[in-house]
């Protein structure tokens, strides 16, 4: 039963969120003060922690997708006892702070994935909880259950409708993930005003029909919602939805109005919030010295479950030690070197599109990346992206290492994310032109810095016939412009081996396979350059370079079609393949020039807008040929002729450019 201190643990919530509001004059205290009471329930009752040891494997994860209301999130994890002092809580939203405007991924203070937009937390939150399900197949053995926790979400009415929320929880209830459970902060405010300006959908109809089990509680009454939760956890074959019907900014001024929502209360609000909670007005950051030990008693709870765990652990590293290596490396976060043996070689016999070197270099490392899990949104046979041993995750069946996602690229991108932050290495795949469809999921895992890989297939109007709807234009150069997304746009099957390399090794960030449909020639050798970002491809003899001709992917083939050509008449030029511009940017200065040589005057070549290749071709000195214009649809040779990407056409305007 619940108690007038746990009454009190609320309120402590509630002021301290309201203060470091008030103090920054900016923030969201609807959501601190009308959610308070499910978060409080959660983490004393249910949450499974240990704030010592904030990354245990073991812990339940703790997701809040409304993340404009981090106030809350920043007073639970000081009051919880994690690394956030309470001088963090009262820098909220300065310069430097560990508690900006809206939660940034950081586990070591427990904030398990970046939320600002609305939805994302929710999609990451059911790739957390299918990671969860894959480990515990891979791992579990009877009477040694190192992988058993759940994942927790506050979500919001925004949450609720941004259209990322569908497509997640549709493929959550369809997997069956049990151990998601989200706790939907029903207040019926938004920004505009009522929800009901926008919004008149029956929320349990709607996930129910996703195969969700279903929940409606009073979400100030802790007993209820506790009951929902338990009731939640015993369920084993449908994610939870528990509807906390409650009031934003309780107890404020604002309350249940849209001014509450993401607007300081004002001293006067604050005052006369405090007064209707019974307390002191005057006091501002304060935590009574019994709700420290409250919370101590929870936290020491946490510790000895945690304890409880890793006794479980060396008794099961013992039993099964092969299977405890493998644990250990999912825990560093370290691949099986072994996978770097198979890369296989691709010889010069025939053309061969890249999505088709892609899924050769996948069916054979794949074996060795047991945690390596790929996926494709419906469109697996185009993207190449299933290995042939790669079992098929299904519902009640977690032990296989490939996802059918079907036909939804933004909550692929999210549940991605999620299994990345879970501590997997996952791949997804569709076609270039739908990454618009997955951008701000990309920016997200550019932005937390964690390595998922993006299998884009279909690069450019070289996939031909199906039009300009499918023909990317403009998104190779939008990809290149996310900080820290790592995008490898190879020219063949041995720079695509060698992008796969790239992608695999790297820990800190996202990476983005640019790969064509229509056949390539093989022309790189196994030890390429593509590591470097760029380097010399071709370079004919002669004393006097006249031109340096850059280009990625299928348009290498064109530039080296012309350099044979420009070397019958005499003319020395050079072909720089540069499969990666951020890779090339990460150079020392002396390798760039040694690639690209001051004063030479330079062409490249790019099935795509010429807009930013003014960075590496000069504007007096050099010429770019791309695509400023939508596609056609007509078969590839023909729309590349049309476009100017011909060697002919190369080498005519380089003459041009050389005179």
């Amino acid at each position: 039963m619940y108690t007038e201190i746990d009454k009190l643990a609320a309120t402590t919530l509630r002021m301290l969120a309201i203060d470091a509001v008030q103090q920054a004059n900016s923030g969201h205290p609807g959501l601190p003060l009308g959610a308070a009471d499910m978060a409080l329930v959660l983490f004393t009752r249910f949450l499974k922690y240990d704030p010592t040891q904030p990354t245990w494997p073991d812990r339940d994860r703790f997701v809040l997708s409304a993340g404009h209301g981090s106030a809350l999130l920043y007073a639970l994890l000081h009051l919880a006892g994690y690394p956030l002092s309470m001088g963090e809580v009262k820098n909220f939203r300065q310069w430097g702070s560990l508690t900006p405007g809206h939660p940034e991924y950081d586990p070591e203070i427990g904030i398990e994935t970046t939320t600002g937009p609305l939805g994302q937390g929710f999609a990451n939150a059911v790739g957390m909880a299918l990671a969860e399900r894959i480990l515990a197949a891979r791992f579990n053995r009877p009477g040694f259950t190192i992988v058993d926790h759940h994942t927790f979400v506050i979500a919001s009415d925004g949450d609720l409708m941004e259209g990322i929320s569908h497509e997640a929880a549709s493929l959550a209830g369809h997997l069956g993930l049990n151990r998601l459970i989200v706790l939907y902060d029903d207040n019926k405010i938004s920004i505009d005003g009522s929800t009901d300006l926008t919004y008149s959908d029956y929320v349990p109809g709607r996930f129910s029909a996703y195969g969700w089990q279903l929940f409606q509680v009073n979400g100030h009454n802790m007993q209820e919602i506790e009951e929902a939760i338990e009731a939640a956890r015993k369920e084993t074959d449908r994610p939870s939805l528990i509807v906390c019907r409650t009031r934003i900014g309780l107890g404020s001024p604002g309350q249940d109005t849209a001014k509450v929502h993401g607007s300081p209360l004002g001293d006067d609000g604050v005052r006369k919030t405090k007064e209707h909670f019974g307390w002191d007005p005057d006091k501002k950051f304060y935590v009574p010295d019994e709700i420290s030990d409250y919370f101590e008693e929870y936290q020491q709870s946490g510790i000895k479950k945690h304890q409880a765990w890793q006794e479980v652990l060396n008794s099961y590293r013992s039993a099964f030690p092969g299977l405890g290596s493998e644990w250990d490396r999912y825990c560093e976060g370290k691949l099986n070197p072994a996978w770097l043996e198979n890369l296989p070689e691709f010889s010069a016999d025939k053309p061969l599109a890249t999505r088709v070197a892609s899924g050769q270099v996948l069916n054979a490392i794949a074996k060795d990346l047991k945690l390596l899990i790929g996926g494709s949104a419906d469109l697996t046979p185009s993207n190449n992206t299933r290995p042939p041993d790669a079992g098929e995750i299904r519902r009640g069946d977690y032990s296989g290492s490939y996802i059918h996602y079907g036909v939804r690229e933004h909550g692929m991108g999210a549940i991605m994310n999620g299994l990345a932050l879970h501590g997997l290495r996952p791949y997804g795949g569709t076609f270039l032109i739908f990454s618009d469809y997955m951008r701000p999921t990309i920016r997200l895992a550019a932005m937390m810095g964690i390595p998922v890989v993006y299998v884009f297939t279909h690069d450019s109007v070289g996939l031909g016939e199906d039009g300009p709807t499918h023909q990317p234009v403009e998104q190779l150069t939008s990809l290149r412009a996310i900080p820290n997304l790592l995008v490898l746009r190879p020219a063949d099957g041995n720079e695509t081996a060698s992008a796969w390399a790239e992608a695999l090794k790297r820990s800190d960030g996202p990476t983005a396979l640019i790969l064509t449909r229509q056949g390539v020639p093989q022309f790189s050798p196994t030890n390429n350059g593509l590591g470097k970002g760029a380097y010399v491809l071709r370079e004919a003899p002669g004393d006097e370079l006249k031109a340096v001709m850059i280009a990625t992917g299928s348009e290498v083939s064109i530039a080296v079609a012309a350099f044979e050509q420009l070397a019958d008449q005499g003319i020395k030029t050079r072909v720089v393949s540069m499969p990666s511009w951020e890779l090339f940017d990460a150079q020392s200065e002396s390798y760039q020039k040694s690639v690209l040589p001051v004063g030479v005057p330079r062409l490249a070549i790019e099935a795509g807008v010429s807009l930013a290749w003014g960075r590496y071709v000069e504007v007096d000195n050099g010429k770019v040929i791309g695509i400023d214009r939508f596609g056609a649809s007509a078969p590839y040779k023909a729309i590349f002729e049309n476009y100017g990407l011909t060697a002919d056409n190369v080498v005519e305007q380089l003459k041009q450019l050389i005179r």
